[in-house]
């Protein structure tokens, strides 16, 4: 069986939700490095921020020069299939996996079973 080009060009998270996991891993990232991690322009990261403000997912809070993000985890998912679950739950499916070692290096979760 082969895929067709389109097959191979779509994937489960939109743009949305990467620009808010990357906010969420870096309360303080510059937008402009947000674009280059996910690989789409500066502007479009920031029109996804504004929509994401406006929806009460994030709000922006200026330090000096730079913005610190916080997010709201109880703002529930936008579709009607998902609303009943919370922004929270998406992040943690993901963030979950990243915690810091004393090093402050990252970690995958121990996996390992006793047997």
């Amino acid at each position: 069986m082969t895929t067709s080009p389109r097959s191979d060009q779509w994937t489960f998270l939109t743009n949305h939700a990467r620009v808010l996991l990357h906010i969420a891993r870096d309360p303080e990232v510059r937008l402009r490095d947000v674009a280059a991690h996910i690989g789409i322009t500066e502007r479009a990261v920031q029109i996804i921020v504004a929509d994401l403000e406006a929806a009460g997912y994030l709000t922006r809070t200026r330090v000096g020069r730079r913005n610190h993000y916080t997010i709201d985890p109880t703002v529930a998912l936008r579709h009607h299939t998902e609303a009943d679950h919370p922004v929270g739950d998406l992040l943690s499916a993901f963030l979950h996996r990243e915690q810091p070692t004393p090093t402050g290096t990252t970690a995958e979760p121990d996996t390992a079973t006793e047997t």
